[in-house]
C-alpha cells in the first residue's frame, strides 16, 4: 500500500508531510519519557524484520492480486505505539530513498496510512481493549487479527481519501473505495494471522517484552538476546532468499488502480514538486524496485527490439525471481533500517539520560 507520487497533489503531499512531522515529534517526545533501554535494540531488529517481511508478497487466490505484511501491529504490540511509529517511519523512509518503493512526495501519506492507524488507533482502541493487560493466548490472537484487519482498512480508506482530495479524476471515489476495502480485507486477514503468530512466538519466549510495551515504565530490563538473535536470523533468510519467492501479481493498491482506471499506474505531473521529487529519488535510489539498474543498451532494429521485448517479458515472469540484486536489497535495506531505527532510539535514550 505504498502510494506513488502520481496519486496525490503537491498540496495534499505537503499537508501530510506536515502532519507526519508533527506525529514524529510527538512520538519522539513520548518515547523519551516512557521507554527503557531495552527498546533501542528491539526497535532496530524489529524494523529490519519488517523491512524484509514487506518484500514478500503473497498471492490472494482468485483475484490476480497480492499483498504484503504492513507490520504496524507487530511493532505496536511489541514496542508500544510511540517506538512503533518511529520504527515504521524508518522502514518507509529507507524504502522510498534507497529503493524507490513509494514516492518521496507521498512519503508523508505512506507513513500516516501505515503507521498512524495501527500505532495510534488500532493498538490502543482495538487490540488493547480485546487483549487486556495480561492477555491469554486466545485474547491475544483475536486482538491481533481484529486490530490488523481494521488498521489495514483504515489505511486503505486513507489512500482513497488522499486521492480524492488530490482531485485524481481517473480514480472515481465509489469504485476505488470498494476495490481498496475489499482487497485489503483479504490482505488484512493474512496479516492478522501473521501478526498473531509473531506476537505469540515472542510472548512465549519472553513474555516480559509484551509487558514492556504495555506498561510505560517496566521495573526490569528483559533479557532479549535469544529473541533478537532469532529475529535477525529470520530477517537475513527472508531478505536474502525468501524474497525470491514473492508473488509477481500486482499488490492491492496497484490492482485497485488497474481495475478502477484501466491503467497499471498513473502518470505523474512532469513539472513542479512531482518532477523535483522524481529527480531526487532517482539520485538516492541506487537499487530501484529492489534490484540493479538495467544496463544501458544501444538502440536495436525493429526486429531486434521485438525479440528483446519478448525475452524481457519472459524473464520478468520467471518465478522464483532468483536475483543477486534482490538479495542485496533485502540484506542492505534491513541493515539500513536497523541502523536508522536503532540510532533514533539510542539518540532519544541518551537525551533522556542527560536530562
Amino acid at each position: 500500500m505504498h502510494m506513488a507520487d502520481a496519486l496525490i497533489s503537491p498540496l495534499v503531499g505537503g499537508a501530510m508531510w506536515a502532519v507526519t512531522a508533527g506525529l514524529t515529534v510527538h512520538g519522539a517526545r513520548k518515547l523519551k519519557e516512557t521507554a527503557n533501554d531495552s527498546v533501542v535494540p528491539l526497535m532496530g531488529v524489529l524494523g529490519a524484520f519488517i523491512f524484509a517481511a514487506q518484500m514478500i508478497n503473497f498471492t490472494i487466490p482468485g483475484t490476480g492480486s497480492s499483498g504484503h505484511l504492513g507490520g504496524g501491529m507487530i511493532l505496536s504490540i511489541l514496542l508500544g505505539p510511540y517506538a512503533a511509529f518511529l520504527t515504521m517511519a524508518s522502514v518507509l523512509t529507507v524504502q522510498a530513498l534507497l529503493f524507490a518503493d513509494g514516492g518521496l512526495l507521498a512519503l508523508g501519506c505512506n507513513i500516516f496510512n501505515l503507521a498512524f492507524f495501527p500505532c495510534f488507533i488500532a493498538y490502543p482502541f482495538i487490540y488493547r481493549k480485546i487483549a487486556g493487560e495480561r492477555p491469554t493466548r486466545r485474547r491475544l490472537v483475536v486482538g491481533a487479527v481484529a486490530s490488523s484487519i481494521l488498521a489495514l482498512q483504515m489505511g486503505a480508506l486513507g489512500v482513497v481519501l488522499e486521492t480524492l482530495f488530490s482531485g485524481i479524476s481517473e480514480l472515481p471515489f465509489s469504485t476505488f473505495l470498494f476495490l481498496m476495502l475489499s482487497i485489503h480485507l483479504a490482505i488484512g486477514v493474512v496479516e492478522g494471522l501473521v501478526t498473531a503468530a509473531v506476537v505469540t512466538f515472542v510472548g512465549k519466549a519472553r513474555p516480559e517484552i509484551l509487558e514492556m510495551a504495555a506498561v510505560p515504565r517496566p521495573p526490569a530490563r528483559p533479557a532479549m538476546n535469544k529473541v533478537l538473535a532469532g529475529l535477525l536470523v529470520v530477517t537475513v533468510v527472508t531478505g536474502g532468499a525468501l524474497s525470491w519467492f514473492a508473488s509477481a501479481n500486482p499488490d492491492g493498491l496497484e490492482w485497485s488502480i488497474f481495475h478502477t482506471s484501466g491503467k497499471e499506474e498513473l502518470d505523474a505531473a512532469g513539472q513542479g514538486p512531482h518532477a523535483l521529487a522524481a529527480v531526487l529519488q532517482e539520485k538516492t535510489a541506487f537499487l530501484p524496485d529492489y534490484g540493479f539498474r538495467p544496463a544501458e543498451q544501444a538502440p536495436a532494429t525493429s526486429g531486434e527490439g521485438d525479440a528483446a521485448a519478448e525475452a524481457g517479458k519472459g524473464k520478468a515472469e520467471e518465478w522464483p525471481d532468483v536475483s543477486a540484486g534482490k538479495s542485496l536489497s533485502g540484506l542492505l535495506g534491513a541493515a539500513m533500517t536497523l541502523l536508522l531505527a536503532g540510532l533514533i532510539g539510542l539518540g532519544l535514550r541518551r537525551s533522556q539520560h542527560k536530562r
